[in-house]
Parts: C-alpha cells; sequence; structure tokens
C-alpha cells in the first residue's frame, strides 16, 4: 500500500512539474509598473498544488524539476533565471506547505498563501541585489543599464536596492498572491486527481 501512495505522489509530482514548466514558458511583463525584463508568470501555481496535496517537499520538487527543464529548453540566462526562480518558489510553497500542513483547513491555507508570498517577496530582495542582478548587469551593458529601466518608470528610485524594495518586491508579493488565488479556484475540482480518490 506505501508503495502504491508513493508511486502516485511520485506520479502526480511529476505531472505538476509539467504543467509547470510549460506555465514558465508563458511569461508575460507588465511594462507599466515593472521593467520588461522582469516577467510574471503563474508557474509556482503546480507547485503549490503539490505542496498543500502531497506536502512541502513536493512542491519544493515541482519548482526544481520546472526550473530544470526550463534551464535545458529555454535557458538564455545561464543558469541564473533558474536558480533565483527556484529559491524564490521553494520559499514560496514550502512555507505555504508546512503552515498548512500543522492544521489542514481552508484558513491555515489562506495563512500559509499569504505568509508565503510575504517570505517569497522579502527573499527576492537579497537574491537579486546579491545573485542574479549582478549577474544580469555583466550580460546585459552594466548596471546603469538596470537602473535606467526602472527610472524611466518612476524616475525618483535611486540605487538597485531601492528599485528592487520599491518594484520587485510588490510585484513579487502579487505574483505569490495570483498564484494562490488560482489555486484556491482549482483546488476542490483538482482534489480527486491530486488526492488519488475516485
Amino acid at each position: 500500500m506505501k508503495t502504491k501512495n508513493h508511486i502516485r505522489e511520485l506520479t502526480v509530482t511529476a505531472m505538476l512539474a509539467a504543467v509547470a514548466t510549460v506555465l514558465m514558458f508563458l511569461d508575460f511583463s507588465l511594462p507599466l509598473f515593472i521593467p520588461g525584463f522582469v516577467k510574471m508568470d503563474v508557474s509556482e501555481l503546480p507547485a503549490l498544488l503539490a505542496s498543500f496535496s502531497l506536502g512541502p517537499v513536493y512542491g519544493v520538487a515541482v519548482c526544481l524539476i520546472k526550473n530544470l527543464l526550463n534551464l535545458i529548453f529555454h535557458g538564455s540566462t545561464g543558469g541564473i533565471g533558474e536558480l533565483c526562480n527556484f529559491l524564490l518558489g521553494a520559499a514560496f510553497v514550502a512555507t505555504a506547505g508546512i503552515i498548512y500542513r500543522r492544521s489542514k483547513s481552508r484558513k491555515t491555507a489562506v495563512i500559509g498563501c499569504l505568509v508565503g508570498a510575504a517570505v517569497m517577496a522579502v527573499v527576492s530582495v537579497p537574491v537579486n541585489y546579491f545573485i542574479s542582478y549582478p549577474v544580469y548587469a555583466k550580460m546585459f551593458g552594466g548596471i546603469d543599464a538596470i537602473l535606467a529601466a526602472y527610472q524611466a518608470i518612476n524616475p525618483n528610485v535611486d540605487g538597485l536596492l531601492q528599485c528592487l524594495v520599491v518594484f520587485n518586491l510588490p510585484f513579487t508579493f502579487v505574483k505569490g498572491l495570483l498564484d494562490s488565488v488560482l489555486c484556491f479556484l482549482i483546488y476542490k475540482p483538482l482534489s480527486p486527481i491530486l488526492h488519488g480518490r475516485k
């Protein structure tokens, strides 16, 4: 019985990772709110479903697999974009899943999503400041070019850290909230598949 459950969990994880990979390809820009090189996607949605239905480890696994597949088939940032996406996604779905697992209810799911989105937003600042943007600066013409893209939207921002706090932090939080809302909309209809019920 345990072997059967384990096979089902791995199968559901693989299925959700495949969906997450496709969703990661379907990113889009919001140029009025944040520079065009920062993309919005809902690829954490399948990972959040995995975290709630199977446990936070499976949610993190979905984040890892989708980024590895994206690196193989679509990677254009030398793995840095995928690394940062994994770190942020893992912070989000692991936090949400751990909170939900302690007391499985709609209330704790909501709290888990809110806290998870907040954690992801906060983590995005040091991850971008110390990992992604130094690499992007070398790849795309220096830090001044990056700052200019932010200042084109808000001329008052000064310095990378301020740009990340003013733009990326709320953007990442909203991204987490969007994934959360979609999760609540589709979790119940998908529950029989996720939990292996008829």
